[in-house]
């Protein structure tokens, strides 16, 4: 169970019950620093961790909460995980989806997004960023929840969803930007889960929560691309003025912002 940092810098980490796991240090910054490690953990499903595993995260990392961005069904579909046996991490739950799940986001995103001749918006975004952008418009309570969770917590925070790539990715995102990442590495760090996506795909393909939902889309529309991140970035710039606005307007206090910048920096 060791670190496996590749060529790109992405510093994975390699476990038993886990495909789509790393760490978010170590990304460079604007104003020529990195993030700091073992503050901010990304992932997929939690579900089939081992004990190794286990040891790894708690007992070598740190880890003192996780932020769980899937809805209440998922969670009560899957059963508790096992982290759950240790009593000194912190779970909190924060669906970035509405009762309905995807289709209903979609659905709402799309009634709201399309071009309007008097307020200069672009025409609706790719279906990916449609997604995104309805987390934004429907659950900014759970970005804030999620941000304010990591934000608070006094040693590592893992964020995960069902594939750690949308939900995840988003949220993610956020507090790199608050952290003051470079845009290009933000939308980097969103696209390294391409390189796990087979077998992301091949392990949610053995749960029956996820089955169906999985092979609705290829491989290839699975797959995250930088240009994704940076053009729902670009979105947040146009309709909310940018992340801190954005999360400003929505509860998420400056102070906030600068202790999680501090976090993910110091």
């Amino acid at each position: 169970m060791t670190h496996l940092v590749n060529p790109d810098g992405i510093r994975w980490l390699e476990l038993d019950g886990a495909v789509n796991i790393r760490d978010v240090g170590g990304i460079p910054t604007t104003d020529g620093s990195t993030t700091a490690r073992n503050r901010l953990l990304r992932a997929d499903n939690l579900q089939d961790l081992s004990s190794a595993d286990l040891g790894l995260l708690v007992d070598t990392i740190g880890l003192d909460t996780v932020v769980d961005l899937r809805t209440a069904h998922e969670i009560d579909a899957e059963g508790p995980g096992p982290l759950r046996v240790y009593s000194r991490v912190h779970h909190v739950h924060h669906s970035l989806l509405p009762d309905g799940g995807d289709d209903v986001l979609l659905a709402r995103n799309r009634a709201e997004s399309g071009a309007d001749p008097g307020s200069g918006n672009p025409a609706e975004p790719d279906r990916v960023v449609a997604h995104y952008l309805g987390y934004v418009s429907h659950r900014p309570d759970s970005i804030v929840g999620a941000l304010r969770a990591i934000t608070d917590t006094p040693g590592a925070a893992l964020v995960h969803c069902a594939a750690g790539k949308d939900r995840t990715g988003v949220v993610t995102a956020f507090a790199l930007e608050i952290a003051g990442v470079d845009r290009d590495a933000i939308a980097a760090d969103y696209a390294a889960t391409a390189h796990r996506i087979e077998a992301i795909i091949s392990r949610l393909r053995g749960s029956e929560t996820y089955r169906e939902d999985i092979d609705r889309k290829t491989v290839d529309e699975h797959r995250p691309r930088a240009e994704s991140m940076e053009r729902f970035l670009t979105e947040i710039d146009a309709r909310h003025g940018g992340v801190h606005r954005y999360l400003h307007g929505h509860g998420f206090t400056p102070a906030e912002a600068d202790r999680l910048h501090a976090k993910l920096r110091d």
